[in-house]
C-alpha cells in the first residue's frame, strides 16, 4: 500500500502545477522537470512528497474525479428533485463544467487515452468514474418508473459520454443541449 501523502502547501502546489499540465497537454507530454518548474519546487520535492509521476498522476485523477463528483453533487441539489429531472440536471451540469473546467474535453478520457493498462493505478480512478456515472444514471432511471433501468441508463450514458467527447473537440456546438433533448425523448417513451 502507498504511504499517504502529507499534504503540505508544497505537495498541494505539485498536484496543481500536474494537474495544470497534464490536462492541457497530456500526461506523457510532461516530465516531472516541467512540473516541479510550473510549482516552483524542486524535482527534488516532488519526488519527497509523490514518490513517482505514476503516483502523480493517480492522485491527479482521483482529484478530478472527486471535484467532478461534488461539483454534480451540488448541482443536483439545487436541481428539481424529480428522477427524471435530476438526469436532465446531469446534463446542465456536465455543460457548466464544460464551460469552466474542460476545454480540451473530460479528464478522465483523455487520461484514458494514454493509460490503457487495468494494471495501472489510475486506471481503477478512470474507469471507476464512468462506472459510477452509469450507477447513477441507472438508479435515477429505477426511481423514475423505467422498466428496463440499465438499458435506459446505458442509452443515457451514451448520450452524455458522447457529448462530453464531441464539446471537448469542439465539433457539435450544444452538445449537452442536444443529447438532453433526446434523453427527454427516451424518458417519454413509456415503454423504455
Amino acid at each position: 500500500m502507498a504511504v499517504p501523502i502529507v499534504w503540505t502547501p508544497k505537495a498541494r502546489a505539485v498536484l496543481t502545477a500536474a494537474s495544470e499540465l497534464f490536462y492541457t497537454h497530456g500526461i506523457s507530454a510532461v516530465g516531472v522537470d516541467t512540473i516541479a518548474q510550473h510549482a516552483g519546487v524542486t524535482k527534488k520535492t516532488l519526488y519527497d512528497r509523490f514518490g513517482s509521476k505514476e503516483r502523480l498522476v493517480v492522485e491527479y485523477v482521483t482529484e478530478r474525479d472527486r471535484r467532478w463528483r461534488e461539483f454534480l453533487a451540488a448541482e443536483l441539489a439545487e436541481a428539481d428533485p424529480e428522477p427524471s429531472q435530476q438526469i436532465l440536471a446531469v446534463f446542465d451540469a456536465a455543460a457548466a463544467w464544460a464551460r469552466a473546467e474542460g476545454t480540451k474535453g473530460c479528464g478522465m478520457i483523455n487520461a484514458h487515452a494514454e493509460i490503457s493498462d487495468p494494471a495501472h493505478p489510475a486506471y481503477t480512478v478512470m474507469v471507476g468514474q464512468k462506472r459510477w456515472m452509469l450507477e447513477m444514471f441507472m438508479n435515477l432511471a429505477r426511481s423514475a418508473g423505467h422498466a428496463h433501468p440499465q438499458r435506459v441508463a446505458q442509452q443515457i450514458m451514451m448520450l452524455h459520454e458522447g457529448a462530453v467527447v464531441t464539446t471537448g473537440m469542439m465539433a457539435v456546438e450544444g452538445a449537452f443541449e442536444s443529447a438532453a433533448s433526446a434523453v427527454s425523448t427516451l424518458l417519454a417513451q413509456p415503454s423504455v
